[in-house]
């Protein structure tokens, strides 16, 4: 579970409600009918955007904003090292039964074309396809939620001109003119709210998640290479230790 994400929704939306509540009250900021533009406008906006099977599969890529999987760095070097200096000790079929147990379908995957006498030539080309697949679904994740942030403000606009023409249109009667004013205004609050508050800090998180996760499979993806070609367990460190902060490069040979 990602704390940060969750403390800033909270944070966010618990200041706007509570600013709200301590002022005019929840109540004059609940509008069904401007409600109905702005989402359901964005729904629909965003559908003619982008094909079905894309809009339903970006739910499942924000779930990397809430849910951070990605092991550290530092874990994946010392294990990646710790495979290399049993290939170079017991040989490369001795991975065999080492990776049953591992949890990351990636790094499995790219020993087990080693350990199958795949050339590193061949290992990177299939392991650097599934990187650019990975790194494509996750941009598109991203862009979608992106265009969403666009499209709320703009569907809340167009709500202020529909209340604003009904206020006009009824000027000569007192009483219409408050709630038609109330769908002007909210609309513009709820498309500001849905996209600064929701859209636009989940693309830049997932984005965030995407070059995490893609410098780890990269970092995956030299250390598998590097074991396929037998070099010296030292040199596949100091090769991965570059994707580290100096700070963060502990030697298992010290």
């Amino acid at each position: 579970m990602d704390i940060a994400t969750i403390l800033g929704l909270i944070s966010a939306f618990g200041l706007v409600i509570g600013s709200i509540a301590a002022g005019a009250g929840l109540g004059a900021f609940i509008n069904v009918p401007s409600m109905l533009i702005v989402v359901g406008g964005t729904i629909g906006a965003t559908l003619i955007a982008y094909p079905l099977n894309e809009v339903l599969g970006v739910f499942s890529v924000v779930m990397n904003a809430f849910f951070n999987k990605l092991r550290a760095s530092g874990d994946v070097i010392s294990q990646l090292v710790d495979f290399a200096s049993k290939a170079r000790r017991d040989g490369i079929l001795a991975l065999e039964n080492a990776i049953k147990d591992m949890d990351d379908p990636f790094m499995t995957r790219g020993i087990q074309l080693a350990v199958d006498g795949q050339e590193p030539d061949a290992i990177e080309g299939i392991l650097q396809t599934e990187i650019d697949k990975v790194r494509s679904r996750h941009k598109k994740g991203a862009e979608i939620m992106q265009t969403m942030g666009t499209f709320a403000p703009a569907l809340g606009l167009i709500g202020t001109l529909i209340g604003l023409v009904g206020m006009l249109q009824n000027m000569s009667d007192p009483a219409s003119i408050g709630p038609q004013m109330a769908v002007a205004l909210l609309t513009t609050f709820y498309g500001a709210i849905m996209a600064n508050l929701i859209f636009n800090p989940l693309a830049a998180k997932l984005r965030g998640r995407s070059e995490d996760e893609i410098e780890g499979k990269e970092l995956g993806l030299q250390g598998i290479l590097a074991i396929a070609a037998g070099d010296n367990p030292r040199v596949v460190e100091q090769r991965l230790h570059a994707f580290l902060r100096p700070a963060k490069r502990q030697s298992a040979f010290d």
